[in-house]
């Protein structure tokens, strides 16, 4: 349904109405692995007639100085390394644009705009009556002076200045991509962090849900650095937590956790569920360096854990007609992850058949969340507003982002 914004002021990028754009997203992540880069080709001038393609995708690793470089700041951060990081990431920003670009064969002067989520370096969600704040690195003055392209850029911050929790902000996109006149389903992103979106039956009465669930891959990412020494970055396929056993107590103290009981809107970030807990655990469990079987049982724990806790949320929390399970992220490449969340939703009541792979969403799993903020830097582009305030708690819809236009003369290529 079309949403009228009312009268929109004069602004220095170009204004609503175009009907064909192409559209860079980027993406950095809570597992701050690299950066995903989509070039999405949006057709129609508003919702009612959107059609949209993946014209090209690539993700980009992270360098191991430069990812340690952000995991250092992420957890003890300075003004000067913090403000050195923002630049450099506005650097490396506009190496993964312009190499996507150049892949894909098409002129920077074709993209309409780049939108782009930066890095968080800290999300803090509403409690007790105070607002939130959120903060995402990323110099956006940096990528359109390189790329020569339009930057749209902190999308959260709307959001979270109308009391929202600036997350989940994927639902807005995933409604407009995903949803099926059949059927409800989920799509559930797997990252650092775990969120999913509910989407009704296209064209029904229903409304969408959409919250985080709690941890993704960032515990089991943490483990399996601890485990090899630092030489492992996540646990390639699951091999180490199919080698495990879960400790029973310890998930149990795990599910404990307040934030499971929280009803939606919810959000998290490492600042709760974070690299700490899995040191904790891992002192408690009494692990050496040497301590294989021990550092797969905690594998095998955290694993169960980041499965469950989906799980749960989803018979917890969903109205009902889930119809199928979309997983994107680096969870969907994780099969004894996938293998445990479709035995703990059976366990709970809960059929849907669990899907991955480019057959289920229609484009490669892993540009869900690339393709989400370059379908949100087209609605600020067509003022239109983004945020879904059932699923954020923000007080009303906003447009979101801040706009910064390439220079004309800048160093662009």
């Amino acid at each position: 349904m079309p949403v009228d914004v009312g009268a929109a002021s004069p602004l220095p990028y170009p204004g609503p109405g175009v009907a064909v754009r192409r559209v860079v997203g980027l993406m950095s992540g809570t597992s701050v692995d690299g950066i995903d880069a989509a070039l999405l080709r949006i057709d129609g001038a508003g919702v009612r007639d959107l059609r949209w393609s993946l014209e090209a995708f690539e993700s980009v690793p992270y360098a191991p100085e430069r990812r340690a470089r952000i995991l250092a700041a992420l957890s003890s951060g300075t003004p000067e390394t913090l403000t050195r990081l923002h630049a450099d990431l506005g650097e490396w920003f506009a190496e993964a644009t312009l190499h996507l670009l150049g892949s894909a064969g098409v002129e920077p002067g074709a993209v309409s705009v780049v939108g782009s989520h930066g890095q968080t370096v800290w999300h803090r969600p509403p409690v007790d009556g105070r607002r939130g704040a959120t903060l995402q690195l990323g110099d956006p003055a940096t990528l359109a002076a390189r790329t020569g392209i339009d930057v749209v850029s902190d999308f959260r911050s709307a959001d979270v200045a109308a009391g929202g929790q600036g997350a989940p902000l994927v639902p807005w996109p995933d409604r407009m991509l995903f949803s099926v006149p059949e059927h409800g389903r989920v799509v559930l992103n797997v990252g650092g962090m775990a969120n999913l979106t509910w989407l009704p039956p296209r064209g029904g009465e229903g409304r969408v849900v959409a919250f985080d669930t709690g941890p993704g891959n960032v515990l089991i990412d943490h483990a399996a650095a601890l485990a090899s020494g630092g030489t492992a970055t996540f646990d390639d396929r699951g091999h180490g937590a199919a080698a495990g056993r879960v400790h029973p107590e310890v998930l149990d103290d795990l599910l404990r956790d307040p934030f499971f009981d929280r009803p939606p809107p919810r959000s998290t970030g490492r600042e709760h569920f974070g690299p700490e807990r899995v040191e904790r655990l891992a002192e408690r469990l009494g692990l050496g360096a040497d301590d294989g079987s021990g550092w797969n049982d905690l594998l095998a724990t955290l694993t169960e854990f980041t499965a469950v806790s989906i799980a749960d949320a989803v018979a917890r929390w969903l109205p009902g007609d889930v119809g199928d399970v979309l997983v994107a992220g680096g969870g969907a490449h994780n099969p004894v992850l996938v293998a445990r969340l479709t035995a703990a939703l059976a366990e709970r009541g809960v059929g849907a058949p669990v899907r991955t792979g480019s057959d289920a969403l229609g484009l490669d799993p892993d540009a869900r969340e690339a393709a989400a903020f370059a379908l949100l830097a087209w609605a600020h582009l067509e003022r239109l507003p983004a945020n879904l305030p059932e699923a954020t708690g923000a007080r009303g819809p906003r447009v979101l982002g801040s706009f910064t236009p390439a220079p004309v003369d800048g160093d662009a290529p």
